[in-house]
């Protein structure tokens, strides 16, 4: 693995690189709202895209790098996220290589949240959500539903069944893989790494 500093407009992310020897696409991942690229879903859908050729990037937004635990502003992570692509996408002469294959874009939690929010403007071919909060607990009325209706590509979102941040609803291109536990996916670690597999297979 290949750690990487990467400026942007709200200071410097960090990207653990693992390219695939034989890449197919590039899956960039980043972390929820209070934990990091460590989290067991992450480490478990990262080895899985690795199993499926897909080189992996696990990002870590300016406010982790600094030490901070309160995240940042929606915009100032969307931004940074941008950042962290594009500089990605202009490592062509390396061994980490987004030009191979299609790029697949997601995050746990509030890092699904800005993978949805920017998959057009990085040009995401698909985009993967682990524990997308639907609502805050307890606050249904606080939806966040329209960032992940806005997406336009395929999305595979791997959701607990007692998530108290909410269930999201089925709808075209989306595909949504309910199993055991609530928001920290903990339940059933064999059924996130078999779908996520299954669903990049459709990507390539």
């Amino acid at each position: 693995m290949t750690v990487v500093e990467i400026d942007t407009p709200h200071g410097p992310a960090r990207a653990h690189l693992r390219p695939a020897d034989e890449p197919r696409g590039t899956l960039v991942i980043g972390h929820g709202a209070g934990g990091g690229v460590q989290a067991r879903d992450i480490v478990a859908a990262a080895g899985a895209a690795l199993a499926e050729g897909f080189s992996v990037a696990l990002v870590e937004q300016p406010y982790r790098v600094a030490g901070r635990k309160s995240p940042a502003p929606a915009h100032q992570l969307d931004a940074a996220w941008e950042a962290v692509i594009a500089e990605l996408r202009g490592r062509g002469d390396t061994a980490f290589d987004l030009a191979a294959g299609p790029l697949i874009t997601g995050g746990r939690s509030s890092g699904a949240r800005v993978a949805c929010r920017t998959a057009a403007a990085t040009g995401a071919a698909g985009v993967l959500c682990l524990a997308f909060p639907v609502h805050p607990p307890g606050k249904p009325e606080k939806s966040r539903l329209d960032e992940l209706d806005a997406v336009e590509v395929p999305v595979l979102i791997v959701q607990g069944l007692s998530d108290p941040f909410g269930m999201p609803p089925e709808a075209p291109d989306r595909t949504l893989v309910k199993v055991p536990g609530n928001h920290s996916l903990a339940g059933d670690f064999e059924t996130l790494p078999s779908a996520v597999r299954e669903w990049l297979r459709l990507r390539v």
